[in-house]
């Protein structure tokens, strides 16, 4: 029994080298045995070599459980960052409380949350607004010239947001305006009513600023989402009315400083 024990004990101080099989422990403790001639039998030696060495290698090396998110509970990861202090900052009061989430975590529930993805703009990211017991949404995404390109794979940029073409749905209530310095500024409602699915996002605004040099800002202004599992029911309207979210598409603090 001694000599199980020693040699077991000489396998965990092996620990982060390569495993030694339970096949190779046996045969090196009936050899020791054989030439000490102790009397201890083969199904004790099992007992205490599964008991004593495999079942601390399982417990040590479990999975931990998956995260599961509960209805209405705050978003942990990634909180309450410097982003979501600046971006308040350029909001009206009265619109909500600020978080930043991300939809990997909330919508997907992936666990470990993937890398963040690279940022353009110093406040690209997913907000959630909280008011009045609901939950919306704000998104923040910011793609230079070259970023455009690859998103059209090619295509042809369409020019008026308002106009879509190649069987694109028509953008409700579109208004494009035509701002100093070659920039472009459109903002539409859109239902979300595309057929069943999880989520199924509320309605929202959507705008887009193209930038002279061919760059592109984009905000989403969502009512929120459902699912079987959400942070709070959709807001009433979107986190920003139409005036204020143009305000802040005009803000200089959501693009790259040159």
């Amino acid at each position: 029994m001694n000599d199980v024990r020693e040699l077991l004990g000489r396998a965990a101080e092996e620990a982060g080298r390569p495993v030694i099989s339970t096949e190779a422990v046996y045969a090196k403790a009936a050899r020791v045995r054989w030439r000490r001639r102790a009397a201890v039998s083969a199904g004790a030696v099992c007992t205490v070599a599964l008991g004593a060495f495999v079942v601390p290698q399982l417990s040590s090396s479990a999975p931990e459980s998956p995260r599961t998110s509960s209805v209405a509970a705050p978003v942990k990861s990634p909180g309450h960052t410097g982003r979501a202090a600046r971006l308040t900052e350029l909001l009206p009061g009265g619109v909500g409380a600020i978080e930043e989430v991300s939809f990997a975590d909330i919508i997907k529930h992936a666990s470990p949350l993937p890398p963040e993805p690279p940022r353009t703009g110093p406040l690209d990211g997913q907000y959630a607004v909280r008011r009045d017991g609901g939950v919306g949404y704000l998104t923040v995404d910011v793609r230079d010239a070259k970023a455009v390109k690859r998103k059209l794979g090619g295509s042809p940029r369409v020019k008026d947001l308002c106009k879509p073409g190649n069987g694109e749905p028509a953008r409700t209530d579109c208004v494009r305006e035509v701002l100093s310095g070659g920039r472009v500024l459109t903002i539409w409602s859109d239902a979300m009513d595309y057929g069943d699915g999880t989520p199924q996002w509320g309605p929202e605004l959507t705008a887009r600023l193209t930038l002279a040099d061919g760059g592109e800002l984009a905000v989403r202004d969502s009512t929120g989402f459902e699912a079987d599992i959400v942070q709070g029911p959709l807001l009433k309207t979107p986190p920003l009315t139409r005036a204020q979210l143009r305000e802040l598409m005009l803000r200089p603090e959501l693009l790259p400083k040159k």
